[in-house]
Parts: structure tokens; C-alpha cells; sequence
């Protein structure tokens, strides 16, 4: 069966809480649709249950993690992300994982790219979807990245080491600007519908609305949400507007297939009493936002990471939609404390200057992640003769 088979080494790793497979550039083929042919047949796509592969039959286990040594002078490896579609034969690459990142630093410096140093080694990571550099602390003992500490993250058992990622460089990745269209608040006009966005470009692009302007508390569970088909259709039709407004696609239509992955979209309330997942209980004291991110055109069952930096950052600009849900404290606090479907998190924010001079000096937040698995895939032969 072997004789059948092309052998690719590669690894899974659980980055926050998202887990996908990682793979040395070397390890695939340079031109980009076979590239991407053998990707899909590593996670077994498209099949929503990914039956044939690695892939986990979850939007948050089917991504992906291309290293390779860095291709840019302030950095120490080059990371490519893409979000491999369970439906499509298609690899987005269009944004980056924020989750998926946090287990850059640890695999660079477990697989021998970057140099330990204890007690912590600061990675430099080029993001190339984005261009932007993200640098991340990792704890480091015995020449390794450190995997057992006291942080917990809200949507992944057990406990781990403390991962800080500095994300004050990927402001405006794929815009070019932290506010796209140059306004705190945007109306989009829907099928004669009129909605309230934000539009905010940190880590990845987000369009932010006030739960309310969708006919909800904000406190839905993900599940919920889901389940509400003509809900969902109407958020897609928001999310295609807001592509159109920021040049991502001509059509709102092509949004769903030629830019899935990003913009995020977050409906946003105020701080508010709820049930999360695996019976965790959040309360309005604890947190300064109630959040719910939707992406691939589903609802993210935690929070994503780049997501998150975008929260940080749309926090900081007067007059956003989320500013305006935010009480006086939480505006002027360095610490936002984001409630999601799976608990609460942490990040810090923080900024200078107002009007033109206005500049995010500081967007940080914090994760665990460990190596899960090493060893080799098998991919059909047939696969690289397309």
C-alpha cells in the first residue's frame, strides 16, 4: 500500500483553542494549486466529516500551519495559516489564526528553528498572509518551550505555561488601515434594511453590530445561533455589504466563497449574566463586553484570538459600536474582559493620542498550546499527478 502512497512528515498542535496540523514549507509542493491539492487531501476535504484525513470535522480543528525559515530580516520564521473548507475544495489564506499562532512559537523552538533561551524566548513570527510580524514569549526549560503551568484559557481543558503574544504590528493587515472606510460607524443598507457596523482592521478584519440591531439579547449560545438559518442568512448578507464597502469583493454575493474566513463578524451587548459551555457561569461583574464572533459563516463556539486583538483594538476608537456598549471604566482600562460562548478572556489594549495622532501602542494577549502529535501523513500518489 506504501508504493501507493507519498509520505509527508508533519505534526498536529493544539495553538489556545484550536488545534491543526503544521508542516515544514519543504514538505509540499512549491506550486500553489497542487499545493493546495494535497492540503486538502491531508485533512481529507471536502467532506464535512473529513473522514479520509486529519482533519477534525470542526472548522476550529481544520486549520493549518505552513513554517519555514523567515524570508524577512526582522523575523525568525515564516508562518503561512490557511483555513482549509470542509465543503469546498478551497484553502483560505485570507486571514490568520490567532489560536492556531500561539503554537508557532513553541513548535519553532521545539523543532530546533529558533534558539532557546531561558527562561523565555521571544519568537518573531511573520505572519505572510498579512505581512505583519508577531512576536511571542514563550516559556523555555531544558531547551524546550514549557508546557505544563497554572494559565487557563476559557475553552480548553486543564491548565498550561503562559504564552504572551505582542500583536501591536498587525494593525491593518489587510486594509492597510485600523478603520477602512475612515469612520468610527458605517450604515450598510441591506434589501432596504439599515444596520450600524463598525468596521475594524487588527488582526484580522471584524465588522462589529449591536446585538440588538439583529433582534437579539447578545447572550446566545452558539448553538442558538446556528440553528437559526434565516439569522445566519441575514448576518451573511451584512458581512457581503461590508466586504463590498472595504473593496474585499464586488458583489456581496461573493463573499461566502471568495472571502469566507474573513471579515469575522461580532455581535456585540452589554455585560450581562449567562450560562457558557461545559457549565461555566459568567458574570456581568467579570467582564466588560458580552460577545458573540461568527466566522466561516458559523458561530465560533469560544473566541477567536484575532479576533480578539480586533475587539482590543475597536475598543479604543471612540465612537465604534463597541466603545459606545463599554461603561467609563472600561474605556479608560488597559484590560478588556470579553465574555464569549465558552466563559471569559483577557487581553490588554492600549493606545495613544486622539483624532489624527491616535495610535494603538499595545495589543496583547495570552494562550497555551502544546505539541500533540509528530510523525507522517500519507497522501495518495494519484494527488500530486493532477
Amino acid at each position: 500500500m506504501h508504493n501507493e502512497m507519498e509520505m509527508l512528515r508533519c505534526w498536529i498542535v493544539r495553538g489556545g483553542t484550536s488545534k491543526g496540523v503544521f508542516i515544514m514549507e519543504n514538505e509540499l509542493p512549491k506550486d500553489p494549486k497542487l499545493r493546495d491539492d494535497v492540503i486538502l487531501a491531508i485533512y481529507g476535504s471536502p467532506d464535512v466529516r473529513q473522514i479520509d484525513g486529519l482533519g477534525g470535522a470542526d472548522s476550529l480543528t481544520s486549520k493549518l500551519a505552513i513554517i519555514g525559515p523567515s524570508s524577512v530580516e526582522n523575523a525568525d520564521v515564516d508562518y503561512t495559516f490557511g483555513q482549509v473548507s470542509m465543503t469546498d475544495h478551497f484553502v483560505d489564506y485570507g486571514g490568520n489564526c490567532g489560536n492556531i499562532s500561539s503554537g508557532v512559537g513553541p513548535f519553532a523552538i521545539d523543532t530546533g528553528l529558533v534558539k532557546p533561551v531561558e527562561p523565555v524566548t521571544t519568537v518573531r513570527i511573520h505572519m505572510t498572509n498579512t505581512h505583519k510580524i508577531l512576536k511571542a514569549r514563550v516559556q523555555v526549560k531544558d531547551g524546550k518551550a514549557v508546557v505544563n503551568g497554572d494559565y487557563k484559557i476559557a475553552g480548553c481543558p486543564g491548565t498550561g505555561a503562559k504564552i504572551v503574544m505582542d500583536w501591536s504590528d498587525a494593525v491593518g493587515g489587510c486594509t492597510g488601515k485600523l478603520v477602512p472606510t475612515g469612520n468610527a460607524k458605517d450604515v450598510l443598507d441591506v434589501d432596504g434594511k439599515k444596520y450600524t457596523v463598525s468596521i475594524i482592521d487588527a488582526g484580522n478584519v471584524v465588522v462589529f453590530i449591536k446585538a440588538e440591531e439583529l433582534g437579539l439579547k447578545g447572550t446566545e449560545s452558539a448553538a442558538e445561533i446556528d440553528n437559526n438559518k434565516a439569522l445566519l442568512e441575514e448576518i451573511e448578507k451584512i458581512r457581503g455589504h461590508a466586504c463590498v464597502k472595504i473593496g474585499l469583493v464586488e458583489k456581496w454575493q461573493d463573499a461566502a466563497v471568495k472571502t469566507p474566513y474573513q471579515p469575522f463578524f461580532a455581535i456585540l451587548s452589554k455585560p450581562a449574566d449567562y450560562d457558557a459551555i461545559n457549565n461555566v457561569k459568567v458574570k456581568k461583574e467579570d467582564i466588560d463586553i458580552t460577545s458573540r464572533l461568527l466566522f466561516m459563516l458559523k458561530m465560533h463556539k469560544t473566541y477567536a484570538i484575532t479576533g480578539t486583538v480586533c475587539t482590543g483594538a475597536a475598543a479604543r476608537v471612540e465612537g465604534s459600536v463597541l466603545w459606545e456598549l463599554l461603561s467609563e471604566e472600561a474605556r479608560k482600562n488597559k484590560v478588556l474582559r470579553i465574555g464569549h460562548p465558552g466563559g471569559a478572556l483577557s487581553m490588554i489594549s492600549e493606545y495613544e493620542g486622539s483624532g489624527d495622532s491616535f495610535r494603538l501602542t499595545n495589543l496583547e494577549t495570552y494562550r497555551t498550546a502544546r505539541m500533540i502529535m509528530e510523525g507522517h501523513v500519507y497522501v495518495n500518489k494519484n494527488v500530486f499527478k493532477k
